[in-house]
């Protein structure tokens, strides 16, 4: 059992004891941390937070301890019930709220649950927030408000629904295309948020959906991370269906893979490339993913006469690196689409409807357009290694020892080779060093990451 603590949330497993799981009472102790910062940063007479959940089995309970917390600090409560994460960063900004809670442990089994926190934005905290958070919560020193000052809870459904309106109404979504274009769609909503936002945003499209696993009832039914081993059930009924292609969200919707209609992955990394190329030909301007993705989108983004940059990995790097530089689409290799013209977020809706215009306007097959995008190969492997081992140590040594190459430190060290690259990472939890590698052949890949294995045992001596 868990309860991990950092600063872009609190996540755990449910049930066990107070402090080593997500408990009830660890989930008041967090919220109220929360609810007492979001009154530190500005000094009004009234506040208010944007709650939603993911579909858990947990949900509920959770999000009741968290939204009558928030009310014991007086702020009021919009309750947006079932949602998904981008759609409560949506609401935030037209509530114009002081912040927002997202009920999801994202791609986690479903013993997990988690508090994603969002700033008056609807962005995720910065490291200093999220850090200041967890010293709220350890001093445990809350104030909490008298009867009469007491927040309330206001119920609004209608979010998911304000959410497609918002996304209809980008310029870059091309709805007439679509319509016409007459697509049929199977879509996975690994019964979370998925299984009612997707359908909806297809329907207001013009999209004929077939549902699979689109009961909102939090019993997942496979591995709610969208990886090709995990989808065997939707490869199949797109065939079966003789669909143009399928869908897949994780349960909180901020990560989209496609299905081609051969029933075989579009590749997770290539939501972005595809989704990027789209809004390059009609505006151009630059791009960014972390350090971790595919070397793909900057290819693309140098054919449209862009600039790429990579920023370190996690969705707060990614966005800071977008507004430095202007960036007109970006996101990360997991299936996570950011397009700042409707918010600053991980949004697979979004995502979703700008793919559809681009598949409409290009006129043909998922298939063929995967065949028009610059192939690369992931390989993901970490090593273990002994806890008295210093693992900055042994990352400077690989930054000197690459030092002729083209080397970032921002995050770890990433190493790009003309051909491919590497990217060594340590864990911020455990003595763990990730390597990960890209090339154009999955041996090459492969082979790279084992050889960077073998020279991190070297320098270790273990």
């Amino acid at each position: 059992m868990t309860l991990i603590k950092s600063i872009s949330g609190i996540r755990g497993t449910i049930g066990g004891n107070q402090g080593d799981n997500l408990t009830p009472i660890d989930a008041v102790k967090y919220a109220a941390a929360y609810g007492s910062w979001v009154k530190s940063q500005r000094d009004k007479d009234t506040y208010r937070v944007v709650v939603g959940r993911d579909a858990r089995i947990s949900g509920n309970m959770i999000q009741q301890l968290v939204m009558q917390t928030l009310v014991g600090l007086g702020i009021n409560v919009v309750d947006l019930g079932l949602s998904t994460t981008p759609t409560v960063e949506v609401a935030v900004e037209l509530e114009h709220a002081d912040g927002g809670i997202i009920l999801t442990a994202s791609h986690n089994p479903k013993q997990w649950n988690a508090l994603k926190l969002l700033n008056h934005k609807g962005e995720f905290l910065d490291a200093a927030s999220g850090q200041k958070i967890l010293e709220i919560a350890e001093a445990e020193n809350i104030d909490f408000s008298e009867v009469d000052d007491l927040g309330k809870i206001i119920k609004n459904d209608a979010y998911i629904d304000l959410h497609i309106d918002e996304i209809l109404d980008l310029e870059l979504v091309d709805e007439d295309s679509i319509k016409k274009a007459g697509f049929k769609v199977v879509v996975d909503g690994v019964n979370s948020t998925g299984g009612i936002a997707v359908p909806l945003l297809l329907e207001a499209l013009g999209v004929h959906a077939v549902k699979l696993y689109c009961t909102p009832n939090g019993e997942f039914p496979h591995n709610p991370e969208p990886l090709k081993e995990h989808l065997t059930d939707l490869m199949q009924m797109v065939v079966d269906e003789k669909a143009d292609f399928g869908i897949v969200v994780d349960p909180d919707v901020d990560r989209l893979a496609f299905v081609d209609e051969n029933g075989d992955m579009f590749g997770e990394e290539y939501t972005l490339v595809a989704v990027a190329d789209y809004i390059l030909k009609n505006k151009m301007g630059n791009t960014v993913s972390n350090m971790s993705s595919s070397r793909a989108l900057r290819d693309v983004t140098e054919q449209h006469g862009g600039q790429y940059t990579a920023s370190a990995v996690g969705e707060v790097n990614v966005v800071s690196e977008m507004k430095a530089q202007n960036a007109v689409i970006g996101g990360e290799g997991n299936g996570g689409i950011i397009y700042p013209e409707l918010h600053y977020g991980r949004d697979s809706l979004v995502g979703i409807a700008l793919f559809l215009s681009h598949l409409a306007n290009e006129n043909v097959s998922v298939s063929v357009l995967r065949k028009r995008y610059p192939s690369y190969f992931m390989s993901k492997k970490k090593i273990q290694l002994t806890p008295e081992l210093d693992v900055d140590a042994i990352l400077k040594a690989f930054e000197e020892k690459y030092s002729s190459e083209d080397i970032k430190t921002i995050d770890g060290v990433k190493i790009d080779f003309p051909e491919n690259w590497v990217h060594l990472r340590k864990s911020n939890t455990e003595p763990i060093i990730r390597i990960y590698t890209e090339a154009k052949s999955q041996q090459v890949a492969d082979d790279l990451a084992d050889r960077f294995i073998k020279e991190i045992e070297e320098v270790a001596n273990i």
